[in-house]
């Protein structure tokens, strides 16, 4: 348990200061929920419900790493930004035992109903389900850590529940079983523990015996030099989900959504493939990764719907102020234009038939920009197949690209960035010429 600890408690110092880390601006507030039902462990139960949620909202679980909270999770992460923009509910459960890891180990943990954190968090999604209104098709979860091994675990404990999962740097399920109490398993983490694609999902069946429903489909991430849990469990995780849904584990579809890191898509090569798994080079256990809480919410498919129209301010809010507010001057507005011009640097990362973007926009001016739209057209034969840090539309062609809650200010002199998949035809190229608010931009 020190190690683990101390491992983590590193990486969430190392990544404490990276700028994407900060918590989603909204009106909307995280807040702490009592008696949601049964709880054996006295877990914490901390909720996320936007401003704005469609009329039937998915379900979002979201995990915390060893020596973590919910809250430090709902920071610390761009869950509760995406589900702002796309309507969502996002539970954020605790662990309140000593070092704050989830129980993932124990035989009680390891089979439906059996007690431990695993009844606790169901209990979590049960009272949203019931006084939120939420959608019981939609309802999935993700973690890092563990929050990635709790992931494995509800995927194998309640498959009826959960709709598909994505984890950060974990293990299989059953990986960490003990049965003398400890809730530490060296052989698991340091990847020593081997097992046949059967054997990982005869374990998974196990914990539900006699279940014959659809499968939730599976995600995972792994970076290459992580020594917390190690490299190995990515493969041993593949080996296990792959086999559990009843796919090849040959992949159908291999790429590079971005420089270092190889995703590979089994039984499907769509965006919600039965098992996505992307490596990645170099990287640690500090997981996620900026724009990799979006490539969760696409694998779910929570990005595919226009996003709920905004609500009006409540009665008692006051005027918003012209000079400070952007709702004064909406995204887009040529109204707020960046008086003194713009720059746009627009860096392209090809492969065979995608590519990725990483686009910095820099208010070159002397007054803010407070709610911005970048316009520009694509190369014909691209189409924009997902975004991070804006929403872009339409997929092709002429495009805009809008802010997103977090970075809708662009201070004089300042910057921001965002980037996006796409497919192509061929044509890698760049676009043009770029507009910001209805403004001609230099492209740097």
């Amino acid at each position: 348990m020190r190690l683990i600890k101390a491992a983590v408690a590193a990486v969430v110092l190392a990544v404490a200061g990276v700028a994407w880390l900060a918590a989603p601006a909204s009106a909307a507030t995280l807040t702490e929920v009592t008696n949601f039902g049964t709880n054996p462990t006295n877990l914490r139960m901390h909720l996320y419900v936007p401003n704005t949620v469609a009329a039937r909202p998915a379900v979002l679980v979201a995990v915390h790493y060893c020596t973590g909270s919910g809250p430090a999770f709902y920071s610390g992460t761009e869950f509760a930004s995406l589900a702002d923009r796309y309507g969502f509910i996002v539970v954020y459960p605790s662990a309140t035992r000593s070092g704050n890891c989830f129980d993932v180990s124990s035989p009680q943990a390891l089979r439906r109903g059996g007690g431990s954190d695993p009844v606790g968090i169901m209990s979590m999604v049960t009272y949203v389900l019931q006084h939120n209104n939420g959608d019981p098709e939609r309802v999935f979860v993700t973690g890092a850590s563990s929050g990635a091994m709790m992931t494995n675990v509800l995927l194998g404990d309640y498959p009826d529940v959960f709709k598909a999962g994505a984890a950060f740097a974990g293990v299989p399920f059953g990986c960490f079983a003990t049965a003398d109490g400890s809730s530490w398993n060296s052989t698991c983490s340091s990847g020593q523990l081997n097992k046949t694609p059967q054997q990982w999902g005869d374990l998974v069946r196990a914990a539900y015996p006699g279940y014959t429903g659809p499968r939730p489909r599976m995600q995972l991430f792994h970076g290459t030099n992580d020594t917390t849990l190690a490299y190995p469990n990515f493969g041993e995780e593949i080996e296990q989900w792959t086999n559990v849904l009843g796919v090849s584990q040959t992949p159908v579809l291999t790429d590079q959504p971005q420089s270092g890191w190889t995703r590979t898509r089994y039984g499907s090569a769509g965006t919600m493939a039965p098992v996505e798994a992307i490596s990645l080079a170099g990287v640690g256990h500090n997981v996620p990764l900026a724009g990799q809480a979006a490539m969760v919410i696409a694998f779910f498919g929570l990005n595919g719907t226009t996003p709920p129209p905004s609500s009006p301010a409540p009665p008692s809010s006051p005027p918003a102020s012209p000079s400070s507010s952007p709702s004064s001057s909406p995204p887009g507005s040529p109204s707020n234009p960046p008086a003194g011009g713009c720059r746009v640097s627009y860096t392209v990362n090809a492969w065979n038939t995608g590519l990725t973007t990483a686009v910095t926009v820099t208010n070159a001016g002397s007054t803010a920009v407070n709610g911005w739209t970048l316009g520009f057209t694509l190369p014909l034969g691209q189409t924009v197949t997902s975004a991070w840090n804006a929403t872009v539309t339409p997929a092709s062609g002429a495009v805009t690209a809008r802010n997103v809650s977090y970075n809708a200010a662009i201070p004089p002199g300042g910057s921001t960035s965002f980037g996006f998949q796409a497919n192509h035809t061929g044509n890698t190229g760049k676009p043009s010429a770029f507009t910001l608010n209805g403004t001609a931009c230099t492209a740097a």
